[in-house]
């Protein structure tokens, strides 16, 4: 079948849930999806003129046929869905794999052991502790522990290196017990070890409590050297705990989920909690896919309804669109109630951040080197639905004077950075009185007069003149208002389709989202690297716009005292202005330099210089 006759088929379906399964020429199933009204759903996929990323565009040039199964709620359709891509594994659903292996605690030998994470059992001799399913898991625990009981990770031997060269950094901090120096028994320090390794089998429950019991017995002993060793290892363990996010209260048993997308594919990130510990971290990527949405809804339910073991809690970065039905299925398939929610603050809003944080960064190792700047823009454009990331940015903010006269200030970020040759300044010419909207009218619309005048070659073209190059991304300084104001003055323009929003600020004058005309907000608190980054932006272009406002203004005052003098009006007071830059030093002036200005007779300098001598 032809698009255009799957197109009609499309239409002719109902608007009720169910799941539709489309066929390539072969007869193979090579998709399987869900939709809450099939004909809505399926038609979109035919329908001229749609855009899609490169995965489904793929799929449907495959598309020859589609079967659909009409369901009795969105439910029934999500997991029948699910039980289906389980079944045909479909060439374009999204496909669970990941590329992990097992990673173990390796304890050497002798009377010094040692603690680190190991990727693989090797014989050496050593003791391993696992299989563990996470590596990410391991090394925090491992360094947790080291943390806690102040364990060296220098590469020094013991008792070899006793006394030879100064304790490390780490010792100087706090952070290790200085066993280099020959000051701690091995007793002491096989004492610590088993304490690292008890709190890596079973977590640092009662742990505090059997550290002090045996610092007391120290102290009644007079063993004050092994009972302050023991009173560092409670205060390591009580600062560690404070700020980490790898053990939380001992009943936990949670999963926390983040997404995060570049232009080229789309990451989920998934952090377990098991009595109350961090024992896996699991990601998955999706190439040839932009739509992180569509991945949300279709990664939960494969995920969990697969077989994988299903937590009372799931935290998300975002509730996918069948959330409801997704609830259901989970209570359902556990057996118990499960909350899955978007945690708004507190430490488990923050395992959400840290979730998203290891999805990004996976993102960048998928890519190969990426820049910070690289990464900042590809999240950028994911965030706000760009096609490719926006390599050149333009920031507007307009800066009020006291007497209703505005300026306007415009930054360029390129690559991720400043482009502080290709910033500009614009004065109001045609806007009377205080009006944001009207002067950002105004200076967009000279803006692109000047790009189209480069273009027809009226004006220098190249690198040199920033007017001559079509940015990106256009942001404002301002909300709904200020963006429908300038997308009004771009229309019929060459800087038309440039995409533009605005950059909104809370009460406390920080900012808070990014807004389209239509008053549509996208948070961005969430993603700490994008707030930074809008952040800087927009703190930038205030500066700069409220730079030239304080200059200007400058000016304007040395100019009225000079229009203050007989004989001197605003062209002659501009022209001594250029000519000497300061009011101090035309006062300075003599007659004969009086007369280099252009415009200054002899009579006329021998008039200004004597008005300046008295004073007038």
């Amino acid at each position: 079948m032809t698009k255009a006759e799957l197109y009609r088929k499309a239409c002719m379906l109902p608007l009720l849930p169910g799941v539709y399964i489309i066929r390539d020429k072969s007869d193979t199933i090579i998709y399987i999806g869900k939709a809450k009204r099939l004909k809505t759903r399926v038609s979109q996929y035919f329908r001229e003129g749609v855009p899609h990323d490169a995965k489904v565009t793929q799929m449907i040039a495959h598309a020859f046929t589609f079967d659909v199964i009409v369901c009795q709620s969105e439910f029934e359709a999500l997991v029948l869905e699910a039980s289906q891509i389980k079944a045909h594994t479909p060439k374009y659903n999204i496909l669970l794999k990941d590329d992990k292996g097992y990673s173990y605690v390796k304890v050497t030998k002798g009377p010094w052991p040692r603690i680190s994470a190991a990727l693989q059992k090797d014989d050496d001799g050593a003791d391993y502790i696992g299989p563990f399913t996470s590596s990410f898991a391991v090394r925090e625990m491992v360094e947790m522990a080291q943390d806690c009981f102040l364990l060296p990770r220098c590469n020094r031997e013991f008792p070899r290196d006793f006394g030879k060269g100064r304790p490390c950094l780490n010792a100087h901090i706090g952070k290790c017990m200085a066993v280099c120096s020959g000051k701690i028994s091995c007793e002491a320090y096989n004492e610590a070890v088993q304490g690292a390794l008890r709190m890596i089998r079973y977590g640092k429950k009662d742990i505090v409590k059997q550290l002090r019991e045996k610092m007391e017995a120290a102290s009644e002993r007079l063993d004050f050297e092994t009972a302050a060793l023991l009173r560092d290892q409670i205060q390591a363990i009580e600062r560690v705990a404070a700020g980490q996010k790898v053990v939380m209260d001992g009943d936990t048993e949670m999963d926390v989920i983040a997404l995060a997308g570049t232009t080229r594919a789309v990451c989920a990130a998934v952090l377990r909690y098991r009595d109350g510990r961090l024992t896996d971290k699991r990601e998955f990527v999706f190439h040839d896919t932009t739509d992180i949405e569509q991945v949300r809804e279709e990664f939960l339910p494969q995920y969990y309804l697969d077989g994988e073991t299903i937590p009372k809690i799931i935290a998300v970065d975002k509730l996918p669109a069948d959330a409801e039905a997704l609830n259901e299925a989970l209570n359902q398939t556990r057996g118990s109630k499960v909350e899955l929610y978007v945690p708004q603050r507190g430490d488990v809003a923050k395992l959400v951040t840290m979730a998203y944080t290891n999805a990004v960064e996976r993102l960048g190792r998928e890519s190969g080197r990426y820049t910070r700047e690289e990464k900042l823009l590809e999240e950028a454009a994911q965030m706000l639905g760009l096609k490719a990331p926006p390599r050149v940015i333009e920031s507007y903010d307009i800066s009020n004077w006291g007497d209703g006269s505005s300026v306007c200030g415009m930054v360029v970020f390129k690559d991720g950075k400043p482009h502080r040759s290709g910033y500009r300044r614009f004065k109001m010419k045609t806007v009377a009185g205080t009006d944001d909207y009207a002067s950002l009218a105004e200076t967009l619309s000279r803006r692109a007069a000047e790009y189209e005048a480069a273009r027809r070659g009226e004006k220098p073209d190249g690198p040199q003149n920033q007017f001559a190059t079509l940015p990106d991304l256009l942001l404002i300084d301002g909300g709904r208002g200020q963006v429908g104001a300038v997308k009004q003055a771009l229309k019929g323009t060459a800087l038309e389709h440039v995409p533009t929003f605005g950059m909104v600020k809370d009460d406390h004058h920080r900012t808070r989202a990014i807004v389209d005309d239509a008053g549509g907000e996208i948070a961005i608190n969430r993603n700490r690297n994008i707030f930074t980054f809008v952040t800087n932006i927009q703190d930038e272009t205030h500066r700069y716009a409220n730079d030239y406002r304080k200059r200007a203004m400058k000016k304007r005052s040395y100019a009225a005292t000079l229009t203050a003098l007989p004989g001197v009006g605003e062209k002659t007071s501009a022209a001594l202005l250029a000519h000497f830059k300061t009011v101090a030093a035309v006062k300075a002036a003599s007659i004969s330099d009086l007369e280099e200005v252009k415009g200054i007779s002899h009579a006329k300098a021998e008039k200004l210089y004597n008005a300046l001598r008295n004073g007038v």
